[in-house]
C-alpha cells in the first residue's frame, strides 16, 4: 500500500512569525486561493486555536482538530487528542476517499511537532518582518531541500509580496 504524503502548508514571515493573538498578521487573497487549491479534497490536520481562528470546519475536505481538552460538536469536524491520533485518522480518511495527501495547516505548536514527521511543506514565505506570538521552527537546510520556487508580487488584496517554495525531506 503506498505510502500517504505528509505535508505541512504554512505562510511565514522573514523573521518566523506565523500568527499574532489568534490570527495571521496579513491579509494574502492570493496565498489563501493557493491554499484552497492545494487542500480541497484532502484531510487537513490542525490545532483547536487554529480551528477557533478559522471559526468553522474547512468545506471540502475533512477537518482533524487536536485538542486534550475541548470537544467540538460538528459533523465534519473529528477530533484527536495528540498530533500522533490526528495522522493515523487522517491516514484512514485519506485512503478511503482516495487522497494521496494529508494536510499540516497550523498552528505552532503543531508544525512544532509535525516538522520532524512531513514528508513536503509548501511554505508561503512572507517577505516582512513582522511583529506576532506564534512562530513556525526554522527550517534546516540540511533536512529540506527547496524545490519549486514561484515569487507572487503583493495583489490588490495582499498585505505583502510572498515567495511560495515547495521544500522536499533530504533522503538519508
Amino acid at each position: 500500500m503506498a505510502d500517504i504524503l505528509k505535508t505541512v502548508i504554512v505562510a511565514v514571515s522573514r523573521n518566523g512569525i506565523i500568527g499574532r493573538d489568534g490570527d495571521m498578521p496579513w491579509r494574502l487573497s492570493s496565498d489563501l486561493k493557493r491554499f484552497k487549491a492545494l487542500t480541497l479534497g484532502k484531510p487537513v490536520v490542525m490545532g483547536r486555536k487554529t480551528y477557533d481562528s478559522i471559526g468553522k470546519p474547512l468545506p471540502g475536505r475533512p477537518n482533524i482538530v487536536i485538542s486534550r481538552q475541548a470537544k467540538i460538536d460538528h459533523a465534519d469536524v473529528s477530533m484527536a487528542h495528540s498530533l500522533a491520533d490526528a495522522l493515523t485518522l487522517a491516514d484512514r480518511l485519506a485512503r478511503e476517499t482516495g487522497a494521496g495527501e494529508i494536510c499540516i495547516i497550523g498552528g505552532g505548536q503543531v508544525y512544532a511537532q509535525a516538522i520532524g514527521l512531513a514528508d513536503r511543506m509548501c511554505v508561503t514565505h512572507v517577505e516582512a518582518d513582522l511583529e506576532g506570538n506564534a512562530a513556525f521552527p526554522a527550517i534546516d537546510p540540511a533536512i529540506w531541500q527547496a524545490g519549486e520556487a514561484l515569487t507572487v508580487p503583493a495583489g490588490e488584496k495582499d498585505s505583502y509580496p510572498t515567495r511560495y517554495v515547495v521544500y522536499e525531506r533530504r533522503r538519508a
